[in-house]
């Protein structure tokens, strides 16, 4: 049996002081551990993004009327409030669980050894968009789900999702400078090719504000613009988005561009394609809300497939402390004689 070790005020004033250093002090996580803390982020902020999506196909978006309380009497849904009032709220308490895996990837950086500020920092940053975030879903609810409010809090729950994917992707790495693993014609076109398919995310925030899914039963103000119109513009933007994608493969390619690269612009290529059926078929069979559902985790595993091309063209390789080497023999001493 384990002896569990008594806290003595010294532990406990100092784990009231800074809990963080507390815990690093007394656990070092693996590698694979940090790793994994980080993409339970990553995980989260994409759930977070699709159940919020199923609180708006359900018509669930005011199923709790008001904010920071699910009523004006009640912390939580009652009863009463039937299905919607549970959906909403349970969107609500995954804050919560978004929030736990922030914190555990803050507390497995933290902990880490060597202590790695960036990624610390990273974690930190995380915190705070979620905060800021969940202060807008609120803003969201107390103005009735006004369409610009709500493509607000998608994009920044999309910044969320960035903000994830780097720290994941920097684990691995070291704090050492970046260097290129491409030309800078070549990282000019990848960051055009992230622009714009930032353009089409922010455009499809629009789409849905235009269109049927307000979120709720009543009348719900829309987006005055012909959804139609948007529709066409966003596919647009879309085959945009394909052909850059086609075209830095070939550039990758011809430069003969490491593979790491190549297999990430493959990648990308396929979720826009998966993507694109799922955004074609919704179109035609008038948005049914499974559909948008789907498009909407598409969305986020596009955005994913488009951080890690542009992480994938350079490196920070990890610092190694030196071996010291073998001692050298001293020759002995010549004496006389």
């Amino acid at each position: 049996m384990v002896r569990v070790p008594k806290l003595t005020r010294a532990d406990v004033a100092q784990a009231a002081r800074n809990p963080l250093l507390y815990i690093a002090e007394r656990w070092t996580p693996s590698p694979r551990t940090v790793r994994r803390a980080a993409m339970s982020a990553v995980v989260m902020a994409v759930v977070i993004v699709v159940t919020g999506g199923a609180v708006r196909l359900t018509g669930s978006g005011l199923g709790c009327p008001t904010w920071p309380k699910c009523t004006d009497e009640s912390l939580t849904a009652t009863s009463e409030m039937g299905f919607h009032g549970a959906i909403e709220f349970g969107n609500r308490m995954l804050t919560y669980v978004l929030c736990a895996a922030v914190g555990w990837a803050i507390i497995a950086a933290r902990s880490a050894k060597p202590w790695r500020r960036s990624l610390t920092k990273l974690g930190w940053v995380q915190f705070w968009v979620v905060m800021g975030n969940a202060v807008l879903g609120g803003i969201v609810v107390l103005v009735g789900l006004n369409p610009y409010t709500v493509a607000a809090h998608f994009l920044l729950s999309t910044a969320l999702l960035t903000v994830a994917m780097v720290t994941w992707h920097r684990v691995s790495e070291g704090d050492e400078a970046p260097r290129p693993l491409v030309g800078k014609a070549v990282s000019q076109l990848t960051w055009l090719l992230a622009v714009a398919a930032g353009l089409l995310i922010a455009v499809g925030t629009v789409v849905t504000g235009a269109g049927r899914h307000a979120g709720d039963s009543s009348d719900v103000h829309r987006i005055p613009i012909d959804w139609k119109m948007i529709s066409q513009l966003h596919a647009d933007l879309a085959w945009v988005v394909v052909a850059l994608t086609v075209a830095l493969w070939f550039v990758l390619k011809a430069v003969d561009a490491p593979i790491g690269p190549l297999h990430r612009a493959r990648d990308l290529f396929l979720v826009l394609m998966g993507q694109g059926v799922i955004g074609y078929v919704q179109y035609f069979t008038d948005t049914p809300e499974i559909l948008v559902g789907l498009h909407m985790l598409g969305s986020c595993l596009v955005w994913i497939a488009v951080v890690r091309v542009l992480l994938s063209l350079r490196e920070r390789p990890v610092a190694v402390a030196a071996a010291p080497g073998p001692v050298a023999e001293q020759p002995e001493p010549v004496t006389a004689g």
